[in-house]
């Protein structure tokens, strides 16, 4: 391995080849590798940055864009020439939530945050960049959403969007539906949202104390979005109608397990659903966090058929930070794309891969556990300096982009 490569705590059928520290700004959330270029939120810098990974063992330029005052742009998609970056509240920045992560993580944002317009300003919604020359986003559009604004975003080109929203008068995030036929003037065209979170309608919500209902992202398939609530589960959503979503399904686990639900990956050839519960708290405080296989073969009747193995090296609970489920690589068109073999990261236990192909009986296949960061860029007090891999994303070359809290973008290959 290069000198210049950090050495993997631990690697099986996993090899590191390139590492950026994205132009001294190591934190990252969302990527998207597209065209040869990394486009990388970051939680704890603000704004995104734009890697040159066209020759993936030797990260080149970066490209920095900085988010509006008191914003945060951590999570972005990109398809085509268009690039959609989110806007809200910086809500890491809130004293409160830097002295401890349960506030935002037990406690609805609409509740925690009430009020807090009087205090800064900030920008609420969605850009659209126009990314034809990759490394020199162009902004052409704007939607305000007005309140905290967005969270996460699914877009694979066409006419339609979809993204987590934290609306004026709802208690947290909502299923949106956004209309870009003009991308220079997208729009919200419709809204979902479980009973009681639209609290300036009277309604009550009946989430238990000490959990969060809100919608951390839908990945879409035709006319179905599989939504993913925190501590409020699962929907399944007929988006046949784009400005009336209509709900199919709902399954919720928490209780008994511990919420979290954050990402879900369709695999419909195959009548499939991944479900990942992300570890929100340290050292497992918020229980085993598992990724589940269901059966969707009855799209009315989910049903969970396994869990993905818990990586158990060493003892992962007691290392320090989050340990558990966070990002799938999610199929996205132009990327790597199999319904048998699921990446994902597990925060302090690095990336995995998983063969699903007897989906009753899945297996690891393959690990890297990225080298501790040596540069904190987390600003909050009291960070432990250990990996976190927050977000995983593979090209259509097999090839493994990841990032962390801290740590830079790690690209990894696979040796399956």
């Amino acid at each position: 391995m290069s000198l210049d490569l950090p050495t993997p705590d631990y690697s099986r059928n996993m090899k590191l080849i390139g590492h950026s520290d994205i132009g001294g700004r190591g934190d990252g959330m969302q990527l998207m590798v597209h065209r040869g270029f990394a486009y990388v939120g970051h939680p704890w810098s603000r704004g995104f940055s734009i890697v040159d990974v066209r020759d993936p063992r030797r990260p080149g330029d970066v490209t920095y864009i900085p988010a509006p005052d008191n914003t945060w742009n951590i999570h972005l998609q990109a398809h085509d020439d268009l690039l959609l970056v989110i806007n809200a509240l910086d809500l890491f920045a809130d004293v409160d939530v830097a002295q401890d992560e349960k506030v935002y993580y037990t406690k609805s944002i609409g509740d925690t945050f009430a009020g807090a317009g009087g205090k800064q300003a900030w920008t609420a919604g969605m850009t659209v960049y126009d990314i034809s020359t990759p490394d020199r986003p162009k902004k052409i559009g704007q939607l305000d959403s007005g309140g905290i604004g967005f969270h996460r975003l699914w877009y694979v080109g066409g006419r339609w969007a979809y993204a987590s929203a934290l609306l004026p008068g709802f208690t947290d995030y909502i299923f949106v539906t956004i209309d870009l036929a003009d991308p220079k003037r997208p729009f919200i065209a419709g809204k979902w949202w479980l009973t009681g979170m639209n609290k300036a309608a009277g309604e009550v919500l009946h989430a238990p104390e000490g959990r969060r209902w809100a919608l951390h992202h839908a990945l879409v398939h035709g006319d179905t979005a599989y939504a993913c609530w925190r501590d409020g589960g699962l929907t399944l959503l007929d988006i046949s109608d784009r400005s009336a979503p209509k709900l199919i399904v709902h399954r919720n686990w928490c209780p008994p397990y511990g919420g979290g639900t954050h990402s879900a990956l369709p695999l419909v050839a195959r009548n499939l659903l991944v479900v990942a519960d992300e570890a929100v708290l340290d050292n497992e405080e918020d229980g085993r966090k598992l990724t589940w296989l269901f059966d969707i073969r009855e799209p009315s009747n989910p049903v969970s058929i396994s869990t993905l193995p818990v990586p158990d090296e060493i003892d992962y609970a007691k290392k320090g930070g989050h340990f558990g489920p966070h990002n799938l690589h999610e199929n996205r068109p132009g990327s790597f794309v199999s319904d048998t073999l699921i990446f994902a990261s597990w925060q302090n236990a690095g990336i995995r891969a998983f063969d699903i192909s007897d989906a009753y009986r899945p297996r690891e296949t393959g690990a890297l556990v990225p080298a501790a960061p040596t540069v904190m860029t987390d600003r909050r007090p009291g960070r432990p300096r250990v990996i976190q891999s927050a977000d995983v994303f593979v090209d259509a070359a097999g090839l493994i982009y990841a990032t962390d809290y801290n740590a830079g973008l790690e690209i990894i290959e696979y040796g399956g």
